[in-house]
């Protein structure tokens, strides 16, 4: 295996342990720009006649019929979910030790879907033969098209079993992939005019008003986002994730990480050890809320309960994911319009 495949596999490896926020620069660049922008052409719908889906890669899949056997990266099936479109299969973290659903699982019944696996590097092709599927869905942490939890080792067996069809949820701010997943769904026949839907749209633009005007109001409220493993603290920029990129252009000031530091990872993220953690200063801090991180609750570093935001109470938990629906995207947004508009400066 080449150093290049390495970098790239041991940092998608980091992203899905909850380390890092995203895959590296590294990847070869495999689209154009009608391939970044997008665009559906949802022919027919899921009652009758062809389908027609052209995804974030600029691919465009065909099928007789909209598909109805479909396998999906959890949160892509949570998000699909929630617009009334269910799945087959899913792959990705579905269900906790204790056989909980999953943080990014959402509202889904984890018992009446297929788990073709549940962590990192983990897909039994075997049993996403046995569901027929006609179709595969996942989210993309890069712009060369590699689709989010699809192992490296099996991809090649798994393409041919089903065409594919990927999400953008790189380098763009977080209404791009909503609305994108708005028009999978449209297409796949989900009711789009249906109140819930509707309502929770609203909901979300509302949420986002709300974000804007806290942030306006307290400009010099700095907010760090983190994500904690046994040995070291990430530390993430505010560049190529959805909903960072979304909440720095409604205005919320975010503490960025050195330059020389991200050119490691890609620009995603700073490693910084325990005995490190106080070397940005901040009033909020948001921390990835996956269960592959641990917990603020759980944290037992005493470097971790010193920090000024931490002794205030000003930490919140962070969608590092996002169920790329309406209603899914509406918490954390409050939740951040909240944390900003109590805060106290004690950075």
């Amino acid at each position: 295996m080449s150093n290049a495949r390495t970098a790239r596999f041991s940092r998608r490896g980091l992203l899905a342990a909850g380390g890092a926020l995203g895959l590296g620069a590294v990847l070869t660049a495999c689209g154009d720009d009608d391939a970044k922008d997008g665009g559906a052409d949802t022919k027919g719908s899921a009652a009758s006649g062809p389908w027609t889906f052209k995804d974030d890669r600029g691919t465009t899949v065909k099928l007789d019929e909209a598909p109805r056997n479909i396998v999906a990266f959890t949160g892509v099936a949570a998000a699909l979910y929630d617009y009334g479109i269910e799945v087959k299969g899913v792959f990705g973290p579905t269900t906790t030790k204790d056989g909980k659903a999953d943080v990014q699982a959402g509202d889904m019944d984890v018992t009446k879907v297929t788990v073709l696996g549940n962590v990192w590097d983990q897909f039994n092709v075997e049993k996403y033969a046995a569901l027929a599927p006609d179709v595969l869905i996942s989210t993309m942490f890069d712009d060369a098209g590699t689709l989010w939890y699809v192992p490296e080792a099996s991809k090649d067996k798994i393409a041919k079993l089903a065409p594919s069809v990927g999400i953008s949820v790189f380098d763009r701010q977080l209404t791009g992939p909503l609305q994108r997943m708005w028009e999978l769904a449209e297409s796949l026949g989900a009711d789009m005019t249906a109140a819930k839907v509707t309502d929770a749209k609203k909901r979300f633009e509302a949420a986002s008003e709300r974000l804007r005007k806290a942030a306006k109001a307290k400009p010099e409220i700095k907010v760090l986002v983190g994500s904690a493993s046994p040995e070291l603290f990430y530390v993430s920029g505010s560049n190529l994730s959805v909903d960072l990129e979304y909440f720095k252009a409604l205005g919320v000031n975010f503490v960025e990480p050195t330059e020389e530091a991200k050119k490691a990872t890609g620009g995603w993220f700073e490693s910084l050890s325990w005995e490190n953690v106080d070397k940005h200063k901040a009033d909020v801090i948001l921390m990835d809320d996956r269960s592959s991180a641990i917990q603020p609750a759980d944290i037992t570093e005493a470097t971790w309960k010193q920090l000024p935001a931490v002794k205030a109470g000003q930490v919140i938990a962070r969608s590092t994911e996002p169920i790329l629906s309406y209603d899914k995207c509406v918490a954390p947004v409050e939740a951040l319009a909240e944390a900003i508009e109590k805060a106290k400066k004690v950075s």
